[in-house]
């Protein structure tokens, strides 16, 4: 089996190996369920994104091209005309999500970009973009804790005010969560929020979601005692994932969730036989999909 630690590639190497790393989405599939992250952090199953996860994507990338347009120019009208440009690019390099089209002829794709529109025009009602300066957009983020866990992930965008206070955005594709939802998502934000405040040394001011679906916001202000008692959460939960791995026991935590679990007929909740272990995964079990991104 593969060891736990990977080193870092030297200088000049063909691939620059990248060390094992949690993300925000990797580890809430571990919360969640620890088979659903061997599936998706190890085995690597491929999922068959729904056009839903499509729609955010695209909104994704729209917003992050808007944002680098001069602030007068970020109206809703252009907003809309960057869609097409924006989806040809993502199905270029992703031809695969083309396919889900198939068969469908153009008044059918026609009016899943207009309902990628209506997530715009509600972006719109919910802030002026013309009015904002953010300091980056889709931010790669990354750090290693002292306790030698390294983070990772994408914020969706990152303001910081003349002051020097920081506040991470998230936009949501979806509607206002309930109480499970609602605590991914905070989870997702705490995350990054634990990794600017350990980079730059600032507890964020504000972690702001956004639903653009139904239009609603919902603010959260951490502060520091609060952001080291996550970090210790993702601490535990990257020691558990360590002993999973060691071993390949992954197992399986049956929940509501599982409706919508694209891995059932592999699931021993569920009658399923998983692929046999192929140990832990090299380089790097942390890496997070656009579509990730895009939740």
């Amino acid at each position: 089996m593969a060891q736990i630690a990977t080193e870092e590639a030297q200088p000049g190497s063909r691939t620059a190996a990248r060390r094992p790393a949690l993300s925000p989405s990797r580890a809430s599939d571990f919360k969640q369920c620890p088979l659903l992250y061997r599936f998706r952090a190890v085995d690597r199953l491929p999922e068959v994104p729904t056009k839903a996860q499509l729609r955010g994507t695209l909104v994704h990338s729209v917003l992050e091209r808007l944002f680098a347009l001069p602030q007068h120019d970020r109206l809703p009208g252009r907003a809309r005309e960057l869609l097409a440009p924006a989806w040809s690019e993502l199905t270029g390099e992703r031809p695969e999500w083309a396919e889900l089209f198939a068969g469908e002829d153009d008044a059918q794709v026609a009016e899943w970009l207009s309902s990628a529109e209506k997530l715009l025009d509600s972006y719109f009602a919910l802030e002026d973009p013309r009015r904002l300066d953010p300091e980056a957009c889709e931010l790669h983020v990354e750090i290693e804790l002292d306790s030698g866990v390294r983070l990772r992930g994408y914020v969706d965008r990152l303001d910081v005010a003349p002051t020097g206070e920081i506040r991470v955005v998230d936009y949501k594709t979806g509607t206002a969560p309930r109480e499970i939802g609602e605590a991914k998502a905070m989870f997702q934000m705490k995350f990054y929020a634990v990794v600017l405040w350990r980079l730059r040394g600032i507890v964020p001011r504000q972690l702001k979601l956004m639903y653009l679906t139904d239009g609603q916001s919902l603010a959260y202000t951490p502060d520091e005692p609060e952001l080291r008692r996550f970090e210790r959460t993702l601490e535990a939960i990257w020691q558990a994932i360590l002993k999973a791995g060691r071993t390949g026991d992954f197992r399986p935590s049956p929940s509501r969730l599982c409706d919508w679990c694209a891995h059932q007929s592999l699931c021993p909740s569920f009658g399923g036989t998983p692929p046999d272990y192929p140990g832990w995964p090299e380089p790097d079990p942390g890496e997070e999909t656009p579509l990730d991104r895009a939740d």
